[in-house]
C-alpha cells in the first residue's frame, strides 16, 4: 500500500486524494479508441481509495461503447482525472500526469495495454 497522493486538474476546480493500489510501478497506457486520443498514462486505485476533495460538481462524465467504463474529467479545463475501469470495474484508473509532483516522462518507458482487442469485445 502506498501513501495517498493529491491529484488535481489544471485549473484547480477538481482535487482528489487517492491511495494507489500498486504505486507508480504499474503505470500503463491504453490504445483503445478513446485512451489513445487522450494519451495519459494511468495508475490503479480501488474504488474505496479515491476521495473527491474538491469539485465533485465540476466533474463531467463521458461513456461510450458498452458504457461500463466511466471517464471523469474537469468540466472547466478538460483534464482527464480518473475513470472506472472496464477491465476491472472494482478499480479506477488515475491520470498519472495529474498527480502532484509526478512527471510521467521520468517513468518512461510506460507500457501499453491492448485496448483495441479488449476481452469483453470477443
Amino acid at each position: 500500500m502506498t501513501d495517498p497522493v493529491n491529484v488535481t486538474c489544471h485549473c484547480g476546480a477538481v482535487a482528489l486524494r487517492v491511495t494507489l493500489s500498486q504505486g507508480l510501478e504499474t503505470a500503463r497506457r491504453c490504445d483503445c479508441s478513446y485512451c489513445r486520443r487522450r494519451g495519459a498514462p494511468m495508475l490503479s486505485a480501488r474504488l474505496a481509495d479515491l476521495e473527491v476533495v474538491r469539485g465533485k460538481d465540476a466533474l463531467s462524465l463521458y461513456q461510450f461503447g458498452t458504457g461500463v467504463a466511466a471517464h471523469y474529467f474537469c468540466g472547466t479545463c478538460g483534464i482527464y482525472m480518473y475513470h472506472r475501469r472496464r477491465s476491472d470495474p472494482s478499480e479506477y484508473g488515475i491520470n498519472m500526469g495529474a498527480i502532484e509532483g509526478v512527471n510521467p516522462a521520468e517513468h518512461e518507458p510506460i507500457a501499453w495495454n491492448d485496448g483495441l482487442n479488449h476481452p469483453a469485445d470477443r
